[in-house]
């Protein structure tokens, strides 16, 4: 009865507008008067496991995406995009998802790809008569690649609370990541069929020079991902480290070759990261808690007890599974998400063969489809902001996207394994 009243109260905060890490506490406070729970006997615990170098690299990451976010790192992503593909139609959309994808892989968030990305291709998807709401709609979908593109702060939670290897888990997404670009693109240019009004970019006559202008100029913001990753893959720099070099490299790259960050403006950015570290790392501490009481009441085990007694199909629990992590995404972000979600779920895929890091993808694309699905859908109501285009106008392109994009990306890196462990085998083995 506990159980269910806490997840009720967590429920009714989180669909009320509360914050995370507010609603954790208020089932903290629940706990305490009706449970018979000593709270304060778990706030040791949250203060251990917090104390970690790997966590380090959570703020660092947070703090490189504000930097880049501001320092217009990915305009020149998107200019050299569109020299490649802008003259066809369906180009500059194409050019969008293909953006989303680099920048994510560089500041490793949602909410960063989604504000840069989307401020900057808008206006060019507008001026070419591209359909409104279904461009923002793709905006929207195609931003939780920074949750898919490694390096991933979330997966980096992922790997510290499941106990496996950083890098496994930031490369088990490659290969849905990929396949999720790839089902955008074509499902987006299906929906542009009936569109013949669209203005198509001239291709430059000197073509060579073009690319290699644009080129030089996004040489810089390219070779950020090249440095973390390469670091991090080739054994130099641990994820925390590499988080720090983004920081390093992010700001003489925005401030004196894009130009987009002053150091007043620097310190205003970091100020902003500094809240957003404060909500995150507060939020975490929150949710450690309330999963450390959920593994001392033995809530994983009589979870998994109730899904057996439901069906011991593995394909019957694999889906009930995906159901409940989509609706966790729904209603709360994909930090807190997977914080929840791991010690819950893991020992129920675990029983039925799952390896952790296919899981680790598993729950990679469900709570970056959650975080776009409506009702709640924190991204799409920040992406009608960032493109100023109604919600109305966004929903139908944007379960399309998820019916004919999303979707068939979950199902596929849920039951075939091999997508989401093929390439950490292939590096780390």
């Amino acid at each position: 009865m506990i159980i269910v009243g806490s997840i009720a109260i967590l429920c009714g905060l989180l669909l009320l507008g509360v914050s995370v890490h507010l609603a954790f506490g208020a089932i903290l406070v629940y706990l305490a008067y009706m449970g018979g729970h000593d709270v304060a006997g778990y706030l040791p615990t949250g203060h251990w496991k917090m104390n970690s170098v790997v966590l380090l690299a959570i703020p660092l990451f947070i703090i490189a995406g504000g930097i880049m976010e501001k320092g217009r790192i990915a305009a020149p992503l998107v200019a050299l995009a569109e020299l490649f593909i802008g003259h066809i139609k369906g180009g500059l959309s194409a050019a969008t998802v293909l953006a989303s994808g680099i920048f994510g892989s560089i500041s490793g968030s949602a909410n960063a790809t989604l504000t840069c990305i989307g401020g900057i291709m808008m206006p060019h998807l507008r001026k070419a008569n591209y359909p409104q709401g279904q461009s923002a709609a793709l905006i929207v979908s195609a931003a939780p690649l920074g949750l898919l593109i490694p390096p991933s702060a979330s997966h980096i939670l992922y790997a510290w609370v499941a106990q496996q290897s950083v890098l496994r888990a930031f490369l088990s997404t490659v290969i849905p990541g990929l396949i999720l670009i790839t089902l955008l693109i074509v499902v987006n240019q299906f929906m542009l069929r009936k569109h013949k009004d669209i203005k198509l970019e001239q291709r430059p006559e000197n073509f060579n020079f073009e690319f290699k202008k644009r080129g030089l100029k996004a040489f810089p913001a390219l070779m950020m991902p090249v440095i973390i990753l390469g670091g991090i893959y080739g054994g130099v720099m641990t994820p925390t480290e590499a988080a720090g070099v983004a920081v390093i490299y992010a700001i003489p790259v925005a401030i004196y070759i894009y130009r987009g960050l002053t150091w007043k403006t620097f310190r205003e950015t970091v100020l902003n990261s500094g809240i957003t570290i404060g909500v995150v790392m507060a939020m975490i501490f929150m949710v450690l808690i309330v999963s450390r009481f959920l593994i001392f009441e033995d809530i994983p085990a009589i979870a998994e007890e109730f899904v057996y007694s439901v069906s011991e199909d593995p394909i019957m629990i694999l889906l009930m599974v995906n159901l409940v992590m989509i609706i966790i995404g729904m209603l709360m972000d994909d930090i807190s998400g997977i914080l929840l979600s791991t010690p819950l779920l893991l020992p129920i895929v675990q029983g039925v063969g799952m390896d952790p890091i296919h899981f680790a993808a598993v729950l990679g694309v469900n709570l970056g489809m959650a975080n776009i699905t409506p009702p709640t859908a924190p991204l799409l109501y920040l992406g009608s902001k960032v493109t100023d285009t109604s919600v109305d106008k966004m929903l139908k392109p944007t379960l399309m996207f998820i019916f004919f994009a999303w979707l068939p990306t979950l199902v596929l890196t849920t039951f075939i394994p091999q997508l989401a462990l093929y390439i950490p085998n292939l590096l780390l083995n």
